[in-house]
């Protein structure tokens, strides 16, 4: 029996890979075998990278706070403590957005807390 190759599978699975490789420098987006490899790994950075970004941006909001709640003389893990006890639920997103475009309702925020 003759040996089938199925060449039009295999051009359709090779020019996903080159497609995917659009924009890549030097042979890295013409010739399949380094394409191949170098996709792969945009590929893995690119699912990880979503993951550090949740991390970058909490550590974000997280310093914007603390650099908030500093001017009236408290720190961040003190803060947060009180806002739990008090039973305030404010995520640390909303909180950053207040103590960077909000100073007035921040200081309220900090004298009922520690009032």
């Amino acid at each position: 029996m003759p040996r089938s190759t199925n060449s039009v599978s295999s051009r359709k699975r090779r020019k996903k890979i080159i497609k995917l490789a659009k924009g890549f420098y030097g042979s890295r987006n013409r010739i399949y075998t380094v394409a191949k490899n170098a996709v792969e790994k945009s590929l893995f950075y690119s699912y990880s990278g979503r993951k550090k970004r949740k991390r970058d941006f909490r550590s974000l909001w997280i310093r914007r706070i603390n650099a908030g709640v500093r001017i009236y003389g408290k720190s961040y893990s003190d803060f947060i403590n009180k806002l739990l006890k008090k039973n305030i639920k404010i995520n640390r997103k909303v909180l950053s957005d207040i103590s960077t475009n909000d100073s007035t309702n921040l200081k309220k925020l900090v004298e009922y807390i520690y009032s």
